[in-house]
């Protein structure tokens, strides 16, 4: 159950950025979290992200019915 926050904790704090000491680390981290608590809102699971295009039926699919 962890795995959703740890994808948003480093896409916030870690993604794309490089680090020389611990200290740096422990600084990027507490910024992202303060941040993240700002812009708090509820998680749902399942939910698909906004950009993904929803799946469409192929042609040799079966619908559900």
């Amino acid at each position: 159950l962890i795995e959703p926050w740890w994808k948003v904790l480093r896409s916030l704090a870690l993604k794309g950025r490089r680090f020389d000491a611990w200290a740096e680390i422990e600084a990027a981290v507490e910024r992202a979290t303060a941040y993240w608590n700002v812009h708090k809102h509820p998680f749902v699971w399942g939910r698909r992200r906004r950009h993904r295009a929803p799946s469409r039926l192929g042609i040799a699919a079966l619908p559900h019915v």
